[in-house]
């Protein structure tokens, strides 16, 4: 019987995730895929060795930490609608109200 210790079906799970982010881009799925791809990496090379509820958390939290770096790499969309809060006529001494 395969259990969760089997490295390769964590791969094959992160490979799943990466192919729904191809279909449903937003870097979510990709971080999970990065995370559940280290854990499984992790159980292949023999490094963890805690049990599936510690591998569930530890995979949330790289899953969160894995996407806080995608979308600081990622920057700001530029083709994203722009919100103006000034006027382009508006002149910066004119906030004071009429001149004299």
């Amino acid at each position: 019987m395969i259990g969760w210790e089997n490295g390769w079906l964590w791969i094959i799970a992160a490979l799943l995730l990466a192919l729904v982010e191809l279909i449903l881009p937003g870097y979510v799925f990709m971080g999970m895929a990065g995370a559940v791809a280290v854990m499984g990496l992790l159980l292949l090379a023999g490094i963890w060795t805690g049990g599936l509820p510690m591998a569930l958390v530890l995979t949330a939290v790289l899953s969160g930490v894995i996407w806080l770096v995608l979308s600081r790499l990622r920057g700001v969309d530029r083709s994203a609608t722009r919100i103006w809060r000034d006027d382009i006529n508006d002149n910066p001494r004119d906030k004071g109200g009429p001149k004299p």
